[in-house]
């Protein structure tokens, strides 16, 4: 069963990017990236597993601008792990940022 309050928040991207993103709207920039990286949103991409990064890029990709979505997949990535993706030890990195 889907939670009609998750579509909403999901379709909000799109808004939120339409109508000029993080600078023009940073409080719901924020909201958004906080449901990706430590909310809802991160229990569908399952952070900290192998494949979260494409995972990322498949869920937001329905909402995100192709030319967009692997730059900010890598900074949600960043947010929830502490690692770029591909840098955490846990994925043969050197675990620098």
């Amino acid at each position: 069963m889907t939670n009609p309050s998750i579509n909403r928040l999901e379709q909000s991207i799109t808004r939120l990017l339409a109508a000029g993103g993080q600078a023009a709207h940073p409080a719901a920039t924020e909201r958004l990236m906080a449901y990706w990286a430590e909310g809802e949103g991160a229990a569908k991409i399952g952070w900290n597993s192998p494949g979260d990064f494409d995972r990322c890029v498949l869920e937001l990709g329905k909402y995100v601008n192709p030319g967009e979505v692997k730059g900010l997949c890598s900074n949600l990535h960043l947010r929830a792990t502490g690692f770029r993706p591909g840098h955490a030890p846990s994925e043969g990195g050197d675990g620098h940022h």
